[in-house]
């Protein structure tokens, strides 16, 4: 019962799909067209970099909920192969980004992960555990890996300053896209620059009924933690 609690939760993490095909209600997610297309950015005279997928690393922290929370467990994914490119103008309304990273390359519960995610995450989840839940995250009815490989993310509008730019950015799970408003910190060190934050989304918003048994009393929690610190260079 507790290694299906924890696989149904942390298929919520990817806010793709809530956790589990044969029980969950998926809600028809609005058309990606209803977003205004993004037209090709204007780069000249734009510094570019390429991102250090070694160095970048993006979590997704996933919640249990519920008066049955006990019986399950917290989550971290961890992606490492974040690719793309980032170009910054001395206005950062001229700047931009264009990522992406692979579905297939998700770390599912890394204890080293965990351990810096604190006290919400305690304890290593099993490497059987870990490795099911992975196979089964992949399958065609949760991020169809074969058919959508990657998660992207790209550029809307980009306001602020370096120290507190408010950067608007176009995230894609399975042909859904919304634009979610994203708190950054950009720093620049010589041919270096290092783009961190976090923010929260919403699974609802991808028209993702999050999975719940019990009238509500284990269930996945529809606000999801994301943090990143992207790292690339000239």
């Amino acid at each position: 019962m507790q290694h299906s609690i924890r696989f149904i939760t942390i298929l919520s993490a990817v806010a793709a799909l809530s956790g589990c095909p044969s029980t969950a209600v998926r809600q028809p997610p609005a058309s990606p067209s209803a977003l205004p297309a993004i037209g090709a950015p204007d780069v000249r005279g734009a510094k570019f970099y390429s991102v250090d997928s070694a160095a970048s690393d993006v979590q997704i922290h996933v919640f249990r909920g519920g008066t049955l929370s006990r019986l399950g467990h917290n989550h971290v994914m961890t992606s490492k192969h974040v690719t793309g490119r980032v170009w910054l103008q001395s206005a950062m309304e001229g700047s931009g980004f264009e990522l992406s990273f692979p579905v297939a390359a998700l770390i599912v519960d890394d204890p080293a992960a965990r351990a810096a995610a604190g006290k919400d995450f305690p304890g290593e989840i099993p490497a059987d555990d870990r490795e099911g839940t992975k196979k089964n995250m992949l399958r065609t009815e949760v991020l169809d890996a074969d058919h959508h490989p990657s998660i992207s993310l790209r550029s809307v509008r980009i306001t602020g300053t370096p120290a507190a730019a408010q950067v608007v950015a176009r995230i894609t799970i399975k042909d859904v896209s919304r634009d979610v408003t994203v708190p950054t910190v950009v720093t620049v060190q010589g041919k270096r620059l290092i783009a961190a934050g976090e923010f929260d989304i919403q699974q609802t918003d991808f028209g993702i009924k999050p999975f719940s048994i019990g009238m509500g009393a284990l269930e996945v929690v529809d606000r999801l933690h994301i943090k990143f610190s992207v790292v690339a260079v000239q």
